[in-house]
């Protein structure tokens, strides 16, 4: 399933380079339009980031997400700033599809386990960013600042007995720029945790990349920058995606 991204920082949407805030491009698309456009042609779920909440643990959310959420009902999966039980309460009641879990799912891994069990595997998806460093997966938290110095096969491994089904891993030296997935990483993931569905980020440029994440198995593909910058369209994503996997209830 291909899973359009859209990024937002100060009610824009934006991208980073490598998730780094001050390498931050600002795009002039209408949030609303763009959304309607992806759901127009085919899109089943929109990956909406709240990168201030993400980085700021302490701010507020803006109101703009909330009516994101209430306005496009059961297809918005949201990213950043999700912590605690209210703040996954509040968002599905909200409307949203699914709420991404990232730092939480290190500083707070038995609470975790609670949640899937509490709200269902269905609507919990945990994020876990990585560096490859000295040929190993380490996991960064906090907006991709902090190293946790915790290799992601050891968390995969968690969460999988916890009974996760969505995991969202980015490697972060991907994202933004175009360079081309992990392709290797992603391989890796899908063969040693088979019963867990994978959604990859992070440095699709061309619809072949669309093409061979299909061929290992990629359950989800978000796709930020190159639709933003028009390397292709929502409508080619959608047709290269249906001709290169079975279906995938996503």
């Amino acid at each position: 399933m291909i899973i359009p991204a859209i990024d937002i920082l100060n009610n824009k949407i934006v991208r980073l380079y490598q998730g780094k805030y001050d390498l931050v491009q600002y795009y002039d698309y209408d949030i609303y339009n763009l959304i309607e456009n992806y759901l127009t042609h085919g899109a089943q779920v929109i990956h909406i980031v709240d990168l201030a909440a993400a980085r700021d643990p302490d701010i507020k959310r803006n109101v703009i997400f909330n009516n994101i959420m209430h306005d496009f009902k059961n297809f918005i999966q949201l990213a950043g700033g999700i912590r605690s039980h209210a703040d996954i309460e509040r968002c599905l009641l909200n409307g949203a599809k699914r709420v991404v879990i990232g730092s939480a799912v290190i500083n707070q891994m038995n609470t975790v386990k609670n949640w899937i069990q509490y709200y269902g595997n269905e609507y919990i998806v945990a994020a876990l960013d990585i560096h490859v460093i000295n040929n190993k997966n380490y996991v960064f938290i906090h907006g991709w600042s902090k190293n946790t110095n915790i290799c992601l096969e050891d968390i995969l491994q968690k969460l999988s007995v916890a009974g996760i089904k969505y995991v969202l891993c980015t490697d972060i030296s991907k994202d933004g720029t175009l360079l081309g997935p992990n392709f290797k990483l992603y391989k890796k993931l899908v063969n040693q945790f088979s019963n867990i569905c994978f959604q990859s980020s992070g440095g699709v440029s061309k619809l072949s990349d669309i093409t061979e994440l299909c061929k290992i198995g990629i359950s989800g593909m978000i796709i930020g920058k190159s639709l933003l910058d028009n390397k292709f369209s929502i409508l080619e994503a959608m047709q290269c995606w249906q001709k290169g996997s079975s279906p995938v209830l996503m």
